[in-house]
């Protein structure tokens, strides 16, 4: 069969493969458009082999709301911003995170399982790493989601109706990156080891032990409010904690999951 420049094109466009890779897969099919698909899936998984190798810390942030009870937060990354920015790359997010919510999945290896051959397509069609690198969901009576220019995003799960100061507080998560909602979450190994730390430089100072150790006691609190969502200052309403704003409106935060594209897991 002869392949004409139309059939190239065709192939070309429902590959997104260039357009000698398109000629020689048709040329090996003898024409035939669904071969030259299934040889370009599979020299796309050799390639996508190499390309998985490299460094994908560009990408989006994605979240969704199911029945206000079910929260998903998805990093899809991707080696350049042209391709985050890209309709299919934001489409295959879409799709992998409604597939979540459709089918009510919660382990990401499932997820990694189904969208394996579309990833390795999507690698070979971008010639750059795209990885699905992190998923969670969170449960609860009433959850909600904010996500900041696709570079940030926070499942909140609470109690009460003020869904304004909800959103702010979301926000607030996204902005200040608290590690703990309150003192109790914090692990003993962390506080004991700030209490060393801290005891070693007030002593350095040449304080007595007795005054370095109410010295730390005082910097411990400051430590736990700083990394706390509940004792931290309140970034929309100055002057007050966050603590403080949830009690004036009946509100209390149960659990919070922050993403940030590209941070350190």
């Amino acid at each position: 069969m002869r392949i004409t420049s139309d059939l190239v094109k065709k192939l070309r466009l429902k590959s997104g493969i260039g357009i000698m890779e398109c000629k020689k897969a048709l040329i090996t099919a003898k024409g035939d458009m669904q071969k030259a698909i299934i040889i370009l899936k599979k020299n796309g998984q050799i390639k996508s082999e190499n390309r998985s190798k490299n460094v994908a810390l560009r990408g989006i942030i994605f979240t969704y709301l199911k029945k206000n009870r079910y929260a998903y937060i998805l990093e899809l990354n991707c080696e350049t911003d042209f391709v985050a920015q890209h309709s299919d790359f934001i489409k295959f997010a879409t799709e992998v995170l409604s597939t979540a919510y459709i089918e009510n999945i919660t382990d990401i290896s499932v997820l990694k399982n189904n969208f394996e051959s579309k990833r390795n397509f999507l690698i070979s069609r971008f010639g750059e790493n795209i990885l699905i690198r992190r998923f969670s969901v969170l449960i609860g009576n009433t959850v909600t989601a904010y996500v900041h220019r696709n570079k940030i995003g926070v499942l909140l799960y609470y109690h009460g109706n003020n869904q304004d100061i909800i959103k702010k507080v979301a926000m607030h998560i996204a902005a200040v990156n608290p590690g703990y909602l309150s003192k109790k979450d914090i692990p003993k190994s962390i506080l004991e080891e700030e209490k060393k730390i801290q005891l070693e430089i007030a002593i350095r100072t040449g304080k007595p032990v007795s005054i370095a150790k109410k010295i730390v006691t005082g910097r411990i609190e400051k430590f736990i409010n700083n990394i706390c969502l509940l004792g931290q200052d309140c970034v929309f309403d100055v002057g007050k904690k966050i603590q403080d704003v949830l009690y004036e409106n009946n509100l209390q935060v149960i659990q919070f999951i922050r993403f940030e594209l590209g941070e350190i897991i």
